[in-house]
């Protein structure tokens, strides 16, 4: 099931833009202090690093990613998540916009 919507939450207007605008997030805040990003990613490949484990939600396109410490590329589409362990990284590559939320744990 995908995450429509969020409520009862503060967001950072001000976006965070990284790789050159390849990819945009906005921070958000629930009511119980839950920090989240919702953003996009559009066509590239790309290395993201962690601090605190990620779950990253597809909310709409698909990407495909690679966890640090394996070969293998995996699809992830609209529904779906994967998890990142904390202080590792991740490689993206997106053909077209890949919109997400990333829960952090």
């Amino acid at each position: 099931m995908t995450t429509d919507t969020l409520s009862n939450l503060s967001v950072t207007t001000k976006a965070n833009v990284y790789f050159d605008g390849k990819c945009v997030s906005h921070n958000i805040t629930l009511a119980d202090g839950t920090k989240k990003s919702v953003g996009v990613v559009l066509p590239a490949t790309l290395t993201f690093n962690t601090g605190a484990p990620e779950i990253m939600e597809c909310v709409a396109g698909s990407c495909e990613y690679k966890l640090a410490g394996t070969d293998a590329w995996v699809k992830s589409s609209t529904g779906e998540k994967f998890s990142v362990p904390g202080n590792s990284k991740f490689d993206i590559r997106v053909a077209d916009a890949y919109h997400y939320i990333c829960h952090f744990g």
